[in-house]
């Protein structure tokens, strides 16, 4: 059987890159020849301390558990279609949706109880080639690169964050973190019409990001507090707030950052609890909502970056092989703010 190298999670700091078989595939599947998969906070978390989404037992949908091959945000080529696939073809270029729910991508998906993804608990896209279920494919337009279509994935992320949130056109918003995500909720909140975007973070390298991105950026470090400084800017509060640090005491600033019946968007998936004062909501009216991942969005992300937005040019800084990935994909997005996207191509 024909081999190819593989990223695979086998434990926190354990990924090999490994040769393993070419899976075959299944009436309802398609094979995608990669061409460039993103490097996600979550693949980094897992490679810090998982198993997190990873699971250990069999996951219910793909019947896989650990060691499994990483990467979900990824683009590239279909080369095989199985013989119940009927809506892409040979030679489609392709972004993937890698949701793994009973239903696939019908409904709210992304509130089904077993919820996970391809690259977490079932093979995905650091390999040269990746076998999924067809329904999870999405054909990408001629006009969009492959590096670009790479990015639709956690700039989906952030249109369903904005979507699902509170904010109008002419609205002020800010976002507290400026990874890969609270870069991309930026770009989401211009495309949205948000009139003001400010922006808190600490490393500088992101807040010159952010600030070429078209955010207001506060700057905790410069002595006056961060939520004083969001109320005397909008003058009294932002409309929306997002939330995508993950660290409890920013979700405290979050909340406080908004006016009487502002709301706070949590984005961050959280490894603790935080705590926040109830009285924020009782006395002051103020909404406090969540979300997961994304449902019914990609084909929006993919008309909006062909009109510019979440440009691969801005937010891609570095592309590395396969076999890197470790040293100069996780272990250099811990040591160096200044890395936001890493792309890797396969082997």
């Amino acid at each position: 059987m024909a081999k190819m190298k593989a990223a695979r999670w086998y434990g926190a700091k354990d990924v090999r890159i490994e040769e393993v078989d070419i899976p075959e595939v299944a009436p309802h599947q398609v094979k995608v020849a990669v061409k460039y998969t993103g490097i996600c906070g979550t693949d980094l978390h897992e490679y810090l301390d998982g198993p997190i989404f990873i699971p250990t037992e069999e996951h219910v949908y793909s019947k896989q558990k650990a060691p499994v091959t990483l990467g979900h945000e990824f683009a590239g080529e279909i080369v095989e279609v199985g013989s119940a696939v009927t809506r892409v073809k040979v030679g489609d270029r392709v972004t993937i949706e890698p949701i793994l729910a009973e239903h696939n991508l019908i409904g709210d998906y992304n509130l089904d109880p077993n919820l996970n993804f391809v690259g977490l608990a079932a093979d995905g896209g650091f390999a040269k080639y990746c076998v999924l279920d067809g329904d999870l494919v999405h054909v990408v337009p001629d006009s969009i690169s492959y590096e670009q279509a790479a990015l639709t994935e956690p700039a989906a992320v952030a249109v369903y964050a904005v979507r699902q949130s509170a904010l109008k056109a002419g609205d002020t918003a800010v976002v507290f973190g400026l990874g890969p995500i609270g870069l991309l909720i930026v770009e989401a909140l211009r495309a949205a019409g948000a009139s003001k975007i400010y922006a808190v973070e600490l490393s500088p390298e992101r807040q010159a990001k952010a600030e070429e991105l078209g955010a207001i950026v506060v700057r905790p470090q410069e002595g006056e507090d961060t939520v004083a400084a969001i109320q005397r800017l909008t003058n009294g509060g932002a409309d929306v707030s997002y939330e995508v640090t993950g660290v409890p005491v920013v979700l405290g600033q979050a909340l406080a950052a908004v006016h009487k019946a502002g709301e706070c968007m949590v984005v961050s998936i959280w490894e603790r609890e935080a705590s926040i004062n109830p009285n924020e909501f009782a006395i002051q009216e103020k909404s406090l909502k969540g979300i997961i991942a994304y449902r019914h969005i990609f084909p929006k992300v993919l008309e909006l970056m062909e009109q510019g937005y979440f440009s691969a040019e801005k937010l891609v800084t570095k592309k590395i092989k396969l076999s890197d990935i470790v040293q100069e994909g996780f272990i250099e997005l811990t040591q160096d703010k200044a890395q936001i996207k890493i792309l890797v191509e396969p082997e």
